[in-house]
């Protein structure tokens, strides 16, 4: 067998290639599928099968274009209603693939459509693909099926009956291989790790210590963060197939003054520069995303889908990964981006705005001599109570721009996360709404807890990188 795991960070998504005698099958491939086509040539593999464990809705999928590319069939459980031509498998439906078979269990409960996939060589059983079903340390997300007539608690239901009916039957030795780790929104508590076995899982995960079916819906359903407003889209794309990425026209140069033009009538201008870079000046009204960060998650978030999009970067280079780590989740209405980056749009006359960027040690002698301002910490909720600088008052990013009339935009405002990335794009969500005296903490919380100042709320800040 030849096995290896693709893992995206910025996505947290790992998709994977499986081969064995001069076939291959791809699962939960990302939108971007050339890697896929590279790694197969290089294995003397021919991709026979392209395996969809559900309607993913955080990234969008390149089944299609995959599919397209190398002449294999699709293959998605038989709910998910996938709208082009597919194999709509069920359970105990096995792929052969080479000396090896592939064994299709339906594991609901993330999703009604959800499948997970055994690898079977030998005859004995030595992996399986558990796509949203089951994580490293979690299980999925019972909440994200919307009006499609389940309740969280339904599906729930289901995931139970999944997790102990089909998964944990299988012998302690198998490997286990899901479609995300740490940082992933369709989880609660994911591992870092990206691979585990059956055996370590049913000692270590807690989701799946013994309790009753009525414990574990109860648990499940409790404290779920709520879901992206893109989730949906994504999902809707994926059940409809993506457009091809290798037909996508190359993106448009845009000088200063088109660019003002496409702002005048609406246009997002994201700029993917780094916290610094963006402090010390940028376009006004301006969206900052670093792409240091979990950018794609955040402009899926941030950016509703189908907003005409203007890229302002330092290089080219970051221009084209911005655009490529945009159409992961579905940003495809892309205008161009600024010709000379914010230079250009300097030395063409038009007017930059700056945030200011402080250290930890500043906001420490602002707080001790109890200057007036306002500290707004956009971590999610779970980070906040677990420690948070004196006086900050939560603010979750992804919410950020709802709650604007809860603060005043006359005062000057701090802005904290845990390590500078969120509180960048926090600080410029401000400034789009008329919030003038932003300061952005450099280092976040994290540099708060290091430094050795002392926190409100738990005794330490659960560790987070942006």
């Amino acid at each position: 067998m030849y096995f290896k795991q693709f893992y995206l960070g910025c996505l947290a998504h790992a998709s994977y290639l499986i081969g064995s005698a001069g076939e291959a099958v791809v699962v939960d491939p990302q939108r971007d599928v050339a890697q896929y086509i590279r790694e197969a040539e290089a294995q003397g593999l021919t991709i026979k099968f392209v395996i969809e464990t559900h309607l993913h809705a955080d990234f969008v999928s390149g089944h299609r274009e995959l599919a397209k590319r190398t002449g294999a069939e699709i293959v998605f459980g038989w709910q998910a209603g996938a709208q082009f031509q597919h194999r709509a498998a069920r359970d105990g439906d096995e792929l052969q693939v080479g000396q090896l078979r592939l064994r299709i269990l339906e594991t609901p409960g993330h999703t009604p459509e959800s499948i997970s996939v055994l690898v079977i060589e030998d005859g004995v059983p030595v992996k399986v693909l558990t796509g949203d079903t089951l994580f490293i340390g979690d299980v999925g997300r019972p909440d994200l099926v919307g009006s499609k007539g389940y309740t969280p608690e339904q599906m729930a239901a289901l995931m139970y009956d999944s997790l102990h009916y089909k998964l944990l039957t299988l012998d302690d030795a198998v490997e286990v291989y899901p479609a995300h780790g740490a940082g992933s929104l369709c989880g609660k508590n994911m591992s870092k790790e990206t691979s585990s076995t059956i055996g370590q899982q049913r000692r270590f995960n807690y989701a799946l210590q013994p309790m009753t079916k009525e414990a574990f819906v109860k648990m499940m359903t409790a404290d779920l963060p709520e879901a992206p407003a893109y989730f949906p889209k994504d999902a809707e794309i994926n059940r409809s197939g993506a457009a091809t990425l290798a037909d996508a026209a190359a993106l448009a140069a845009l000088t200063p003054a088109k660019v003002r033009t496409l702002v005048e009538s609406g246009a997002v201008v994201l700029d993917v520069r780094d916290a610094e870079s963006f402090g010390a000046g940028h376009i006004p009204g301006s969206l900052n995303i670093g792409l240091g960060g979990q950018f794609a998650s955040w402009a899926g978030m941030l950016i509703p889908i189908g907003a005409p999009i203007v890229i302002v970067a330092d290089d080219s280079a970051q221009v084209e990964e911005a655009a490529l780590r945009l159409a992961r989740v579905g940003h495809e209405a892309i205008r161009g981006f600024l010709h000379g980056g914010v230079l250009a749009w300097h030395d063409a006359g038009f007017e930059t705005a700056a945030v200011t960027q402080i250290t930890v040690h500043e906001l420490k002698d602002w707080l001790d001599e109890q200057r007036q301002f306002q500290l707004l910490d956009v971590r999610r909720p779970g980070e906040y109570s677990g420690g948070h600088a004196p006086s900050a008052v939560n603010a979750p990013l992804s919410h950020l721009a709802q709650q604007l009339a809860s603060f005043d935009a006359t005062r000057p405002t701090v802005v904290i996360c845990a390590g500078g990335y969120r509180s960048s794009a926090g600080a410029s969500i401000l400034a789009q709404h008329g919030f003038r005296a932003l300061y952005n903490v450099i280092g976040g919380t994290g540099a708060w807890v290091n430094a050795g100042f002392a926190t409100s709320g738990a005794s330490a800040v659960p560790p987070c990188q942006t």
